[in-house]
């Protein structure tokens, strides 16, 4: 089937614009357009049969995420820094777990109970019903620890948080097509719930440590095989 065709069909309502992007994502992610690839606006109407409007839309989202950035004629995937990746992530676990360490520091800080009751009820959903093994599972797995963060009750915290989050999230997107990945993060995110939720911190402390730091020794090995797979083509 054409991509045109393809497309068409998929569609089914959505807007142009964000069938062009999860397509175009999904080829990012799977390394399908190589580094020093050249994407423009008059190739990729061509290729989806489609004005120029959703693509430009499309091409200006994937440079919101960090995948693609601008050339002097088009766009051209970006390299991921695996120093730089690193370095977000260790600010991503110094705000996530200050979250429960303030909690355990200061008797005037408590966790919002029917926030995280409300949380554990959706991950028991996904427990029950597991979604699909693919990337954008990632910004389901984002609200989970903005929530988190958001009960312990410091909003510039959280502020930081969803910002160290934009940054990474074309590359924690890796972390979830791992087999069995998104079973693994559901199940450690209602242990780290229920950990809270019996007020037993410092088990939570541990468990959330685990999560993030696992999850970044993942990120990392398949962030790095990607770029040397893609550079040697």
């Amino acid at each position: 089937m054409s991509t045109r065709l393809a497309t068409l069909e998929d569609a089914a309502g959505r807007p142009l614009r964000d069938v062009v992007y999860a397509a175009l994502r999904r080829e990012l992610m799977n390394g399908d357009i190589k580094f020093g690839e050249r994407l423009t606006e008059p190739k990729l109407s061509a290729r989806f049969g489609i004005s120029r409007t959703p693509i430009r839309e499309a091409l200006t989202v994937l440079c919101s995420d960090g995948l693609l950035q601008r050339e002097d004629y088009g766009f051209s995937p970006v390299r991921p820094s695996v120093p730089l990746i690193r370095d977000l992530y260790e600010l991503r676990i110094t705000l996530e777990l200050g979250g429960i360490q303030r909690a355990m520091t200061n008797p005037a800080v408590s966790h919002d109970r029917a926030l995280l009751e409300v949380e554990r009820d959706a991950w028991l959903a996904l427990r029950a019903d597991p979604p699909a093994q693919e990337p954008g599972f990632v910004v389901r797995d984002e609200e989970f620890h903005v929530t988190l963060l958001t009960a312990a009750g410091n909003a510039e915290m959280v502020r930081a948080l969803r910002a160290v989050n934009s940054r990474i999230r074309h590359v924690r997107m890796y972390d979830f097509m791992v087999n069995n990945r998104i079973e693994t993060t559901i199940a450690e995110h209602l242990g780290i719930l229920d950990a809270v939720l019996a007020e037993d911190l410092s088990r939570a402390y541990q468990l959330l440590h685990t999560h993030i730091g696992e999850s970044l020794d993942v990120v990392l090995e398949r962030v790095t095989r990607a770029i040397a797979a893609m550079a040697a083509e």
